[in-house]
């Protein structure tokens, strides 16, 4: 079942298999034309000749978000070179199956979803084999802020309820219904609104219950359960549980397993819905599974799943996923839910793409293989240099905790800042997350290959080596490393990991040749 409205009557337009509804409306001007007599206050402003970082900051809109202080205008010698360990680009920067599907669709036709094409129902099936079977209405939108946004309507619409229960420093989206759920961002605006409702994130390393304690996930789902409590004490009604499949912005962390469904049961309890967002986390990226709300276990199933970024590749295609009941109760609004171009033919043309290349490639169990290597090369690094406190992760999304000193586990903000800096001129680009910002976050695409892996970690040893000799601005910085006896050599310890580790099985066809031509 599709999440949207069918016309009655289907008049025909040029270039679609089967046509319906009304066609755009045609706006009065040109965007930017002036009306007769119409003048600026001022004369146009001119950026050419400015430097990048200046420019886009003054005219392609202040305040935008921007890692480093010069532009990446990679050539073509250096292309090869350059690792982009993070960005939505989850089978590869402008893979050519996935170029020619937008391609050869924009050649044929491109127009809104009033118009009924074979596509959106093809795409619409192929996802639905991926998830559980509960999970069956699909509604196509263009962003993974417009994705969420829509999951908290279906939830409110569901439930008849409004508040809602987000984790700490938790980011799910741009749009003010979303800054309004995402404490990362409200925090630094206008605060919490009274409707909205905190509960610890699930940090193991950080968190008020750790590594050291024999249930954190019960703990950190009881957690939950008292502020459902206090809400309800209140005399309010809780919506929805808002959470990332793995949280991201939070510091790369991986909840305990087990947390989830007790979570579940008790928003459920409470009539609340349990919304997955997967924007930053789904499509095989964990590798063990196709949708990381699955590393919680077989039986557990969200209410709601939202997916953007990797799902088109770079393209901007996102979406919702729900149960039959949830889209019943929206459906009967009588307001027609209607997205221009959210799951136009191009936007699904290159979604099915996607999913052909992350199949052809068997990117996921790439992505176990590969994320499992770099996760024991990244153990050895935390062994040689005490400033990594902690290493996590699952497939190809990995995160790597910096620290001042081990007694307390103060963030090593700059010193991770530095860091970063020094790999971009190694001409790796990474970035840093976590309410400190001192975590690392490898977040690759898909096709990241063992030799990447030994490349990327190789110079962030010499990094911190040169680090520990020169800078030293931190007590981790002075300290010697614990372990007197060094790791194997990395070509061995891949040979071990991949060859001793039963649960990996055999290499897939795109691993073994990176993975030979590696051994060696």
């Amino acid at each position: 079942m599709l999440g949207e409205g069918d016309s009655k009557t289907e008049p025909k337009a040029p270039g679609g298999r089967r046509t319906g509804g009304r066609g755009p409306e045609r706006l009065g001007r040109r965007a930017g034309q002036r009306r007769r007599g119409e003048h600026d206050a001022a004369p146009r402003a001119d950026f050419r000749g400015r430097r990048v970082p200046s420019a886009r900051q003054a005219g392609a809109g202040p305040g935008r978000s921007a890692r480093f202080s010069a532009p990446w205008r990679p050539t073509g010698a250096e292309r090869p070179r350059r690792w982009p360990c993070g960005g939505g680009c989850s089978v590869g920067h402008c893979h050519p199956l996935v170029v020619q599907a937008a391609h050869e669709q924009n050649q044929v036709l491109n127009t809104n979803s009033r118009y009924l094409h074979d596509n959106i129902v093809d795409y619409a099936q192929r996802l639905s084999e991926t998830l559980p079977e509960k999970l069956c209405v699909f509604y196509f939108l263009n962003s993974g802020s417009e994705a969420n946004d829509l999951a908290l309507r279906l939830a409110r619409q569901y439930t008849g309820h409004w508040d809602v229960v987000v984790l700490d420093h938790a980011y799910h989206g741009h749009l003010s219904s979303l800054i309004d759920i995402s404490p990362y961002k409200f925090r630094g605006l206008d605060g919490q609104k009274e409707w909205v409702h905190v509960a610890p994130l699930p940090d193991t390393y950080r968190g008020p219950y750790r590594e050291d304690h024999p249930n954190p996930a019960v703990a950190y789902a009881s957690e939950v359960k008292r502020v459902v409590s206090s809400v309800q004490e209140k005399g309010r009604k809780i919506a929805a549980f808002f959470a990332e499949s793995l949280p991201s912005v939070g510091g790369q962390i991986i909840p305990p397993a087990g947390y989830f469904p007790e979570v579940a049961e008790h928003v459920r309890r409470a009539g609340g819905v349990f919304v997955a967002d997967e924007i930053q986390v789904g499509f095989g990226r964990v590798g063990k599974h196709f949708w990381a709300f699955q590393l919680q276990g077989e039986d557990f199933v969200p209410d709601i799943v939202t997916m953007g970024k990797s799902i088109g590749n770079g393209h901007p295609v996102a979406c919702v996923a729900t149960t039959q009941a949830v889209a019943r109760a929206f459906e009967a609004t009588g307001v027609e839910y209607f997205n221009t171009f959210g799951g136009s033919p191009v936007s699904c043309a290159v979604g099915l793409a996607v999913l052909d290349v992350l199949e052809k490639e068997q990117l996921q169990a790439h992505a176990a293989c590969v994320g499992s290597f770099l996760m024991e090369l990244l153990g050895q690094q935390k062994a040689k240099h005490p400033i990594i406190g902690d290493i996590r992760g699952v497939g190809l999304f990995v995160g790597v905790d910096l620290i001042k000193d081990k007694a307390t586990r103060t963030p090593a903000t700059e010193e991770a800042d530095y860091l970063v800096s020094r790999l971009k001129e190694n001409y790796i680009l990474l970035s840093t997350d976590g309410p400190g910002r001192n975590v690392l976050k490898f977040k690759p695409p898909m096709c990241f290959s063992l030799d990447n892996a030994q490349h990327v970690v190789a110079k962030l040893d010499a990094i911190l080596t040169d680090m520990e000799e020169k800078m030293r601005s931190c007590e981790t910085l002075r300290l010697q490393p614990e372990a007197a006896l060094l790791s194997p050599p990395l070509g061995e310890c891949a040979l071990l990991l991949v060859l001793g580790d039963p649960e990996l099985g055999s290499l897939p066809s795109a691993v073994a040749p990176s993975f030979q031509t590696f051994c060696l």
